[in-house]
């Protein structure tokens, strides 16, 4: 399907909304232009859309006053008395009903309405007759500069002598290079030159604006002295105002002149896939995710062996502070789901890996970015990186620290009170039998420790009640540490998932604000310069 081409007033909107993206990115010059194209673009179409303006522009001596009045077939404008410089710009007006607001816009005060059409199918035309743009005169440099930005079709008058000159290329010409749909070259005084001459000098001319950009412009040989070319050069001022497409095509020229080195840099790619990962990566060791995994670890065991250990041992790991406590971290939440740290910021060397991992992420996304566009992107990443140690302290804080083993170990509490209560009986009945036997003899006889296949029955709960709670003590504290190992992963992973929400959220999203903002306004520089 073959996509339908834009229209004015939509690149025209292309072309505004460029410069607003790019606002605080491109430099000032470079919005200024965007601005003042639309903006002038946007006046032209209000005004006028019959009349043709055609401006001559030449350089001192050029003769370009005196091929206008050949042109216009009457001498309008007088030349200095001195040397034949033109001070003002003047119109010769055919047909000038409705010209008068866009020779307001122009700037033209001197106005001289011409009687009948300039050709046959030129329509209302207007030709302006404008000061030298290399006169010494900053002022009427100025006007020349100004007008060569509005009139509709450019017609460069040069002469046998300076048509070469670096100067009047690289400063005038180059400038409109792709407005050749609207120009015209005129190599003025040919009457100085062999016949053959003008063919080699028109050829060589021709070839110098080909090198400015301005392809397939015609150059024109004139003499206003003795009316060579002149009906040549009305031809084709005719034949570029017959269309009365020349002010659309003036200003289609304009914006394609300041939008193409905005699309001279590839299409930014997708962001990396991994550079994400690799940040949260980076931001997750510098959170101390490992550490952190460890102590949770380590005081799931402390808390486990404290619950279900060997009751004549565990009570020792109650002299010790909680590894959870010693580091600042609570694993109970409040009501905003924030588990409260107290731990110590982020050390330097840690920030310092925080730091160059959101550049390092900078540099990635702004890796296919215009240059302008990845300063800004660098400038917003060290902006980010400041805020980086209070994310990871967040992203730690935010993380479920499952440090508290299960009520279900509860079980294995009391099976060790039982165990020691047993041993505790068994010592009792021997410290019984031994200084009062006479409490146990109404309840067991004679044989106040009795046995059972051969074992002493007191033995055998001491034994049996410190034996049971020494097994069961090491193998909670086996599960203890399988349990702990999956506690530390847990917590790692915990750990990671936060650090990695907070870092989509102030990292990824403000740096990817750019790109999408870059893409955004590529997407407008390309409908204005007419791309789809």
């Amino acid at each position: 399907m073959r996509l339908r081409k834009a229209t004015l007033p939509e690149r025209l909107e292309a072309l505004a909304a460029a410069a607003d993206l790019a606002e605080g990115i491109l430099p000032g010059h470079r919005l200024a232009e965007l601005r003042r194209v639309a903006a002038s673009a946007t006046e032209r179409r209000e005004l006028s859309d019959t009349h043709t303006v055609v401006g001559f522009f030449g350089a001192t001596g050029s003769g370009k006053t005196s091929l206008f009045n050949a042109v216009v077939g009457e001498d309008l404008g007088l030349a200095a008395a001195r040397r034949p410089t033109t001070s003002s710009p003047l119109a010769a007006v055919w047909h000038p009903d409705g010209s008068a607001a866009l020779l307001d816009w122009l700037g033209v005060e001197d106005r001289r309405p011409r009687e009948g059409d300039f050709s046959p199918k030129a329509g209302p035309l207007i030709l302006l007759d404008l000061p030298d743009f290399d006169s010494v005169e900053a002022a009427n440099r100025v006007i020349a500069e100004k007008l060569a930005g509005q009139v509709d079709v450019l017609v460069w008058v040069t002469d046998p002598e300076k048509y070469a000159d670096a100067v009047i290329h690289d400063e005038f010409i180059r400038p409109h290079a792709r407005h050749a749909a609207v120009t015209l070259a005129v190599l003025n005084k040919s009457d100085r030159l062999a016949p053959e001459e003008v063919v080699d000098v028109t050829h060589h001319l021709g070839q110098l604006l080909h090198d400015d950009g301005l392809s397939g412009v015609k150059v024109v040989a004139t003499s206003a002295a003795t009316g060579a070319g002149i009906e040549a050069l009305r031809g084709a001022i005719s034949k570029v105002a017959a269309g009365r497409q020349a002010a659309q095509a003036r200003i289609e020229a304009d914006i394609e002149a300041v939008t193409a080195d905005l699309l001279d840099a590839p299409a930014t790619r997708d962001a990396p896939r991994d550079a994400k990962k690799q940040l949260d990566e980076a931001l997750a060791r510098a959170a101390g995710a490992e550490g952190v995994a460890e102590v949770t670890a380590a005081a799931y065991r402390r808390r486990l062996g404290r619950r279900t250990g060997w009751l004549l041992t565990s009570w020792i790991g109650r002299l010790r502070a909680d590894p959870l406590r010693r580091l600042g971290l609570t694993e109970a939440a409040d009501e905003t789901g924030v588990h409260h740290s107290s731990r110590p910021a982020i050390s330097a060397s840690a920030t310092a890996v925080a730091n160059k991992a959101v550049r390092t992420y900078a540099e990635r996304l702004g890796s296919d970015l215009p240059p302008a566009w990845g300063e800004v992107l660098s400038e917003r990443a060290e902006a980010v990186a400041v805020e980086v140690p209070e994310l990871l302290d967040r992203a730690v804080a935010r993380t479920t620290l499952p440090a508290e083993p299960s009520r279900a170990w509860s079980v294995v509490t009391v099976i060790q009170w039982l165990a020691l209560l047993g041993a505790l009986v068994g010592v009792g009945w021997y410290l019984v039998a031994a200084f009062l036997p006479g409490a146990l003899a109404p309840l067991l006889g004679d044989d106040i420790i009795p046995e059972t296949h051969g074992w002493p029955i007191p033995t055998l709960l001491i034994l049996g009640g410190l034996l049971l709670g020494l097994v069961l003590g090491m193998v909670t504290g086996v599960f203890g540490g399988l349990i702990g190992a999956s506690v530390k992963r847990r917590t790692r992973r915990g750990v990671r998932r936060h650090v990695a929400e907070e870092s989509a959220r102030h990292v990824e999203r403000p740096l990817l604000e750019v790109r999408e903002r870059h893409a955004q306004f590529r997407e407008a520089a390309s409908l204005a310069y007419g791309r789809r």
